[in-house]
């Protein structure tokens, strides 16, 4: 999948002091176990998983069984404060095209989102599908956020 990029100012707020205090190394190591813990908390699938960061780059590197899974999984570390670039190099077991992706803007709604890329804005509950469980709530998406949308 290669590398995403995201708003490194928004997103949900996982990381706090004790790893700004930390020295450097020691910094990352907390990073990446945040962010794989955030994973594991969201209930996301993979077979393995080891995240890297270097400052706000994150590198995604294990295998998973679904594109979706792989995509799901970058986008719950991408969009976190603090990460700016996402290096997905998760190998599928089960290869299918890739989804595009819309990084909210002030405005948008699901709805909104629904009509630009599938020309029917009752459609709208499959982004919300395609981004579950990050998404919780249909009315809940913010500008900066970066959100899967699947082919129909």
């Amino acid at each position: 999948m290669g590398l995403m990029s995201f708003f490194k100012g928004v997103g949900e707020k996982l990381f706090g002091s004790k790893e700004e205090a930390a020295p450097v190394e020691k910094k990352e190591e907390l990073k990446a176990s945040v962010l794989l813990a955030h994973v594991q908390k969201l209930g996301l699938s993979f077979n393995t998983l080891t995240i890297k960061t270097s400052g706000d780059t994150v590198t995604l590197i294990g295998d998973v069984d679904t594109q979706e899974e792989s995509e799901k999984i970058a986008l719950a570390v991408g969009n976190v404060e603090g990460v700016h670039m996402v290096d997905n190099q998760l190998t599928v077991t089960t290869p299918e095209p890739e989804a595009q992706f819309h990084t909210v803007e002030k405005g948008d709604t699901l709805s909104k989102i629904a009509k630009t890329y599938y020309g029917d804005m009752m459609k709208y509950p499959v982004i919300f599908e395609a981004n579950k469980p990050m998404l919780t709530h249909p009315d809940k998406i913010y500008p900066g956020q970066v959100l899967r949308i699947p082919a129909l």
